[in-house]
């Protein structure tokens, strides 16, 4: 359980905050556009919402994934 506990978690919150709403305000005649609203919905989620999670401390992912990066550059920097 300790492997897939960000995966399980992130499941949970796609039903709950994306799959459950949506399908209770529309219908979907293709996969299409079912996609394009989880597109968007995702872009939501790593852009703008902010997670409380271990590593985002209140950031969005994209924000602790640019700032890991540049973390990360500088370490290996600092290693040549």
């Amino acid at each position: 359980p300790q492997t897939n506990g960000i995966c399980e978690r992130f499941h949970k919150t796609i039903l709950n905050e994306f799959y459950q709403v949506t399908f209770r305000k529309k219908l979907y005649g293709d996969l299409e556009t079912l996609q394009t609203d989880l597109d968007e919905w995702l872009a939501h989620y790593n852009n703008e919402r902010t997670h409380q999670g271990k590593m985002c401390c209140g950031r969005t992912p994209m924000e602790t994934l640019l700032d890991g990066k540049h973390i990360w550059a500088e370490k290996n920097l600092s290693q040549m």
